[in-house]
């Protein structure tokens, strides 16, 4: 199996559409996927019609027990053929809180993830937008990093600090975590967007995907991204493309995979 973090210290950069249109292009290209949301702010989670409240079964769990809750036992069907998600539960955000006096809470993500293994092809972990327990899990689990950045001067700086954060947790993991670079909400329109994706590529060569997402209200529209009709328009068909590229920039499964 393997684990992609999608990622970004920044909000508002696309993160959550990125996960779950990357998730459901591998889905439809015949893989098994779970889509593990660990936002506490449940973007995705609500985005499949999930309530929140009362708290539903979900990625908490794997916390609460140190990482063994079976994973496929809290994902849950969508409408979207090979597409399972995890949910996410408030509590997630008391889990920095607990993190200072529960040993081994910082791998409980991965031991979850490394226990399924023989169960999916893909996980994809959609993570919250600031540098905690939360994030620092997916990035020890993840055999991959994505980081959608949006093509505007601020997002370049906290661009910045997640790829410090990944050398950081790179470093301490004592394993490669291959990162991946892809430029959303692009306005080729406007100076300060063409600016943006000319200095990605110029600053982070080999790490960019050569296009860029557009800028495409369709990509709000979470009904039609979670619903089992394959979504159209200009923004799907870049994750299409964006897909195919990392497909491509994909090293050969691990035996351990």
């Amino acid at each position: 199996m393997q684990t992609w973090a999608i990622a970004n210290q920044k909000g508002g950069v696309g993160k959550t559409t990125t996960s779950l249109c990357l998730a459901r292009e591998l889905a439809a290209s015949g893989a098994q996927v779970v889509l593990v949301d660990l936002d506490p702010h449940a973007s995705l989670t609500r985005a499949f019609g999930i309530p929140t409240d009362p708290p539903p079964a979900g990625s908490h769990d794997l916390f609460a027990h140190n990482g063994s809750t079976e994973l496929r036992a809290l994902a849950r069907g969508t409408e979207i053929d090979g597409l399972l998600l995890v949910a996410a539960q408030p509590a997630l955000a008391t889990l920095e809180r607990r993190g200072a006096t529960q040993p081994g809470l910082g791998l409980a993500l991965q031991r979850a993830l490394h226990a399924a293994r023989g169960g999916f092809d893909y996980a994809v972990l959609d993570c919250p937008p600031t540098l905690g327990l939360l994030m620092v899990n997916a990035l020890a689990a993840a055999d991959r990093l994505v980081v959608p950045t949006q093509t505007d001067p601020l997002a370049l700086h906290g661009l910045t600090d997640m790829l410090r954060t990944a050398d950081m947790v790179e470093r301490s993991r004592r394993r490669p975590l291959p990162r991946h670079i892809l430029p959303t909400l692009y306005d080729r329109r406007t100076r300060s967007g063409v600016n943006s994706l000319e200095h990605l590529h110029d600053r982070y060569e080999g790490l960019v995907w050569p296009r860029a997402v557009p800028m495409d209200t369709r990509l709000r529209d979470a009904a039609a991204l979670t619903a089992a009709e394959t979504p159209s328009g200009r923004g799907a068909d870049a994750y299409r493309s964006a897909l195919g590229w990392l497909l491509d920039a994909q090293p050969l499964r691990q035996e351990a995979a």
